[in-house]
């Protein structure tokens, strides 16, 4: 069996058959196989039908002999156990030097384990966060890859050819080592939760704040997809509150308001804490996806807990919408911010080589969280690859500040209504955190030392003989206590 494959796909689910035929599109053969071979035969009759680029496989070997070396091989297949047991099922049938791919939502540390191991038998391994749903893995999706660098070489001319592109250029590129790709997808997903609840508590705040209409607020989302907000999720979040059901009601309002999720956000919000770092905006949106799956007690609640009363809007109603859209802007920007401190973190923890400004590229196009916005941190990663925040490039800044009153006034009116704007209200909170010189973290650690002798550093302008600098203290506050300090570690 003469090869002819220039790349093989495993998994013929939706987003598997999509990017078959984008690679077919693109002027590469691709070798399909799927561990139910009768879907190999239902695609190439069908989706598939007539594709000379298409080239079914009916067993492991088949689809390996099919392919030119050195090969290269790409998993689309579910997370975690079927990942490694398809591995294994190609490890007879490989050679030093192919290239395994996986492009399902795998979690980083199991990308870690494989690239390592298959490193060790001579195989090069890829995880790459693959972004854009359907219709992107059709037509052109933000792909991540990360892993074994020396596969990058290899694969590259099939992945920036099917990728989106965004102002001609792919939106792919190189991430970084081991699980660095699969992390940066964890982080984009993670930044959708927080894009998706933000949106979610503006929609909420204009249907029972300011009694909107489905057309209404459509409208409103159809002006912002023009200015700061154009995006794929705001773009998308029009359409669906115009879309009507038979009855010519607004479809949305009829659905439960229990949201589900696979775990990728989670993720990121378990990270962030086990980094120490502060990526409260996700971690919010996390909360309120389990918040809202409390559907039953939030109903028995709703008859015992009280609130205040929204009055009918008696207000300026378009400078209102307009302070929303600047509450939207900043958090979206606050969301981003730590986002990217998280990726920073995490390359100094890992040992990775990450390439921000190419990250921010590669979220321009083809991905979920796609938007005119990330243009703006492409260009400010570009004119400074060590910047230490976004909040510290000038234009982010700029932005920041000029949309605070705005920000602040709503936050403040979903207190007072009592509807909650958790996304908003963390991202202000964190803001006014991480400008704060003084936090009041002084008591808290002054607490930690009088119960548990855990110690404090003192600031260096009140620093002396008794409190020298940089050392850490301990104080027998009660006179009753001993001067043996507790070791002093971070959990």
């Amino acid at each position: 069996m003469l090869p002819s494959g220039d790349f093989g796909l495993v998994g013929l689910a939706v987003m598997g058959q999509n990017l078959i035929l984008n690679i077919a599109d693109n002027d590469f053969t691709i070798v399909v196989f799927n561990r139910t071979v009768a879907k190999v035969n239902r695609f190439l009759d069908n989706e598939a039908k007539g594709n000379a680029r298409v080239v079914g496989a009916q067993s492991m070997e088949e689809f390996c002999l099919r392919l030119k070396k050195p090969r290269r091989i790409m998993l689309l297949v579910m997370a975690g156990k079927p990942v490694d047991d398809f591995i294994n099922a190609l490890l007879p049938f490989v050679e030093p030097g192919d290239i395994i791919i996986d492009g399902g939502n795998s979690h980083f540390p199991d990308t870690n384990r494989r690239t390592k191991a298959l490193k060790e038998k001579g195989l090069r391994f890829v995880g790459t966060g693959v972004s854009g749903g359907e219709e992107g893995a059709r037509y052109g999706p933000s792909l991540m890859p990360g892993g074994n660098e020396e596969a990058w070489p290899y694969i590259k001319d099939v992945f920036q050819a099917v990728a989106a592109k965004s102002d001609g250029e792919p939106c792919c590129d190189w991430v970084g080592d081991e699980g660095a790709g699969h992390y940066v997808k964890m982080v984009h997903n993670g930044i959708e939760y927080g894009d998706m609840q933000l949106i979610s508590e503006a929609y909420d705040i204009m249907k029972r704040g300011l009694g909107l209409s489905g057309d209404e607020m459509a409208d409103v989302f159809d002006k912002w997809n023009k200015g700061v907000l154009d995006s794929f999720l705001i773009e998308i979040t029009r359409d669906v509150l115009r879309y009507k059901d038979d009855d010519g009601s607004t479809l949305v309002e009829k659905i439960l308001d229990s949201a589900g999720q696979k775990g990728t956000g989670k993720w990121t919000a378990i990270n962030a804490l086990d980094l120490g770092m502060p990526v409260t905006l996700i971690g919010e949106a996390v909360f309120a996806r389990c918040l809202s799956s409390l559907k039953a007690e939030r109903g028995r609640a709703n008859k015992v807990l009280e609130g205040p009363k929204i009055e009918k809007f008696s207000g300026d109603r378009q400078k209102f919408i307009d302070n929303l859209e600047q509450a939207l802007y900043a958090s979206k920007i606050i969301s981003y911010a730590q986002g990217f401190m998280l990726i920073q973190n995490a390359a100094k923890e890992y040992g990775w080589k990450l390439n921000k400004p190419s990250i921010a590229l590669m979220w321009r196009g083809g991905c979920i969280i796609r938007s005119v916005f990330l243009k703006d941190i492409t260009s400010a990663y570009r004119k400074n690859p060590d910047l230490e925040n976004l909040l510290f490039d000038d234009f982010f800044n700029k932005a920041i500040h000029e949309a605070q009153p705005g920000w602040r006034d709503i936050v403040s009116k979903g207190a007072l209504w009592g509807i909650p704007t958790p996304a908003f209200n963390t991202a202000l909170a964190w803001y006014d955190g991480y400008r704060t010189l003084d936090l009041p973290a002084n008591l808290l650690q002054a607490q930690r030392d009088y119960f548990g002798a855990h110690t404090f550093n003192i600031k260096p302008e009140h620093a002396s003989s008794k409190y020298p600098e940089g050392k850490n203290i301990h104080v027998n506050w009660t006179g009753r206590g001993g001067d043996v300090s507790a070791s002093t570690y971070q959990a």
